[in-house]
């Protein structure tokens, strides 16, 4: 697939910082009540959250996280800060190829997510080079300059200020580090996307009532899709927060994207 760079004037004249603080899928809602919002989400789905995951994509998630880690290209040694990475599939695939010396912090907004992934490393037998710790992407328990890779994946729609958790990823990156974020987003293949909403607002909640016994949590997590930037203003406002040379990829006509930049 092609990189497409980011071109600077898209967004330009933006006046409201973080439009998606306002809305919790397309609820509006108080920006303060928001993260409490995602953090009952996500406390409710953590047990069926991989399977939910494998059912709603028929497991193509999985090739769109060994695209990622193709593109992030772990090396030995490397510090990776994964955010909103609870059940750890992002870091369990880091650690496996990267080698000798590699660690992975793990950071994720909600307990129950972090208990799930510390679970699955004791049953993959996972001892060292990995820690969890519950934190906010907007205010990350990390010191400045101290991580190689940064990487969110489906996480970052369900931040509430999403320029605030750029900023504070370029600040925990040493010079030099990498950012990168596996997200949903805009399609581009005609007709795909009606294909799409139709199989997401039709489907997805049900399958959610079925399987999570939890159908509202999953008609917000399909509508918090629809809220994302898209892929051209997520370069910009990676951009604007000091990503530099921001790119993305996109995967599978558009439904999801990698988005890639440096700090510099």
């Amino acid at each position: 697939m092609r990189d497409t760079p980011s071109s600077p004037a898209e967004s330009a004249g933006r006046q409201v910082r973080d439009p998606e603080a306002r809305w919790f899928g397309y609820r509006p809602v108080d920006p303060a009540e928001k993260t409490s919002l995602v953090r009952g989400v996500f406390a409710g789905v953590a047990n069926r959250y991989d399977l939910m995951n494998d059912l709603m994509s028929g497991g193509i998630h999985r090739i769109w996280k060994n695209q990622f880690m193709d593109m992030i290209r772990p090396r030995p040694g490397e510090h990776l800060l994964d955010v909103a990475g609870g059940t750890g599939d992002i870091a369990f695939r880091f650690l496996q190829r990267a080698g000798a010396g590699a660690r992975v912090t793990v950071c994720d907004l909600t307990e129950n997510m972090v208990r799930v992934g510390r679970d699955r490393a004791i049953d993959r037998g996972i001892a060292t080079g990995l820690s969890f710790t519950v934190g906010n992407a907007e205010s990350l328990p990390v010191r400045d300059r101290s991580v190689d890779v940064y990487t969110i994946a489906f996480g970052l729609r369900n931040v509430t200020r999403i320029d605030r958790a750029l900023e504070e990823a370029r600040r925990v990156l040493k010079p030099g580090g990498r950012f990168f974020c596996l997200e949903f987003s805009r399609v581009v293949i005609p007709g795909l996307d009606r294909l799409y909403d139709l199989y997401s607002f039709n489907v997805i909640p049900r399958m959610g009532q079925i399987v999570a016994k939890d159908r509202e949590s999953y008609q917000y997590l399909v509508e918090s899709i629809r809220q994302f930037p898209s892929q051209q203003d997520l370069a910009a406002r990676m951009e604007a927060a000091g990503l530099a040379r921001a790119r993305w990829r996109n995967l599978t006509g558009g439904i999801a994207a990698i988005h890639s930049g440096w700090r510099i």
